[in-house]
């Protein structure tokens, strides 16, 4: 009886260490984040609240990981009448110019021709995972699920990289 409850106090003992101890997909998680603040990136868990989506009765928000790239290269009065704007994946009434599946939260038919073109490359060059993009005179931001590889930082940032120099 004695060894029954002392292997029941260790079996006890190692679970709630394992409990403890971070899975897989969390320790990815924090060696992406890691790597993108050294990259520059400001990453924050942020509520998405993405307009109606056809077919649906109310809005549905949820929590994502945004990927944030401080704009560095806009002066005060470009600040003044920057246009903001924000685009979600989802099907909507309000998607003049976006490709398929995806809407404007704000900024639609706001864009000149030659940065909704760019705003396309952006799209195009994005991981699967992404699920919102914004755009306000602070920050450009990438919603992301954070699913797939190290790389897709890099490819972020480098679709990120011609809107951010462009100024929109």
């Amino acid at each position: 009886m004695k060894w029954a409850i002392i292997i029941l106090v260790m079996m006890s003992l190692v679970g709630s260490m394992m409990w403890v101890m971070p899975s897989q997909r969390q320790r990815f998680q924090a060696q992406l984040r890691q790597l993108a603040m050294r990259k520059g990136f400001n990453v924050q868990v942020a509520k998405v609240n993405p307009p109606r989506a056809s077919g649906q009765v109310e809005q549905e928000s949820f929590n994502s990981p945004v990927y944030r790239l401080p704009r560095t290269n806009i002066s005060r009065q470009e600040r003044e009448t920057f246009v903001h704007w924000q685009v979600y994946k989802q099907t909507a009434l309000a998607a003049e110019g976006l490709p398929e599946g995806w809407c404007w939260g704000e900024g639609e038919r706001q864009l000149s021709a030659g940065q909704l073109g760019l705003l396309l490359e952006l799209i195009a060059r994005l991981p699967e995972g992404v699920v919102a993009i914004e755009s306000d005179p602070v920050h450009l931001s990438v919603f992301w699920d954070e699913r797939g590889e190290l790389e897709d930082l890099d490819r972020i940032q480098d679709a990120m990289k011609s809107v951010t120099e462009e100024k929109f």
